[in-house]
């Protein structure tokens, strides 16, 4: 099971030299200020994950940072709204970077459908992994898109409109996910091998995705 490896400021580090805090599309102060927060009081005994808060780094200007065999990532012609998918279940703390304890792929949930996989991490105590969360292992950690062992992204959907008022909520029938790029079809060849931000439908299962978490 592939686990969170660099230490917080080392993701800190790598995250910053990408100018990444410079580049949020809002409260610049705030963002450095969390920033010098985490590097004050680093977590001890465990190795947790940066998370990038989606009202901060749109999952579109993340997607470009990840890199893989020298080449960068990017997002599927087709998926046009991923900006949309946002956090869904939980709620994340209001601050643009904040940590994540526990993060693992989700290798023994790969042939395992979202719809399935979602029952099974909650009784375990844990959350589907959110898409900004990802973005953010696979640029401080460009080895964890390996081919053949990529994940999904559950913790973040697409709330759809719905026809009435009062009739709960819908989500779109894609969910996302980090793999590499085969370098066939609309990706190009060019593309082959690189990290692709992309997507799969809620009930499918892929042998080759597995579906990450966190414990919290």
């Amino acid at each position: 099971m592939a686990h969170v490896t660099k230490a917080v400021i080392e993701q800190l580090d790598i995250l910053e030299s990408l100018g990444l805090f410079d580049a949020a599309r809002r409260d610049h102060a705030v963002v450095a200020a969390a920033a010098a927060l985490l590097r004050a009081a680093p977590p001890r005994g465990e190795t947790s994950l940066v998370g990038l808060h989606p009202a901060w780094f749109p999952a579109s200007g993340l997607a470009p940072l990840m890199t893989r065999e020298g080449k960068p990532g990017f997002v599927v012609e087709d998926m046009t709204d991923v900006d949309d998918f946002l956090p869904s279940g939980f709620e994340l703390p209001g601050h643009p970077l904040y940590l994540v304890h526990g993060v693992e792929r989700g290798d023994d949930l790969r042939n395992v459908s979202p719809e399935e996989a979602l029952p099974r991490i909650t009784a375990a105590g844990r959350r589907g992994l959110a898409l900004h969360e990802g973005l953010s292992w696979a640029i401080t950690h460009p080895e964890i898109i390996e081919a053949d062992h990529c994940f999904m992204t559950i913790g973040s959907r697409r709330a759809k409109p719905l026809a009435r008022a009062g009739d709960g909520v819908a989500y779109d029938a894609r969910t996302p996910a980090l793999w590499n790029a085969s370098g066939t079809g609309r990706d190009g060849k060019d593309r082959r091998g690189a990290p692709k931000l992309g997507w799969c439908w809620w009930r499918n299962r892929h042998t080759w995705l597995g579906i990450a978490s966190a414990e919290r």
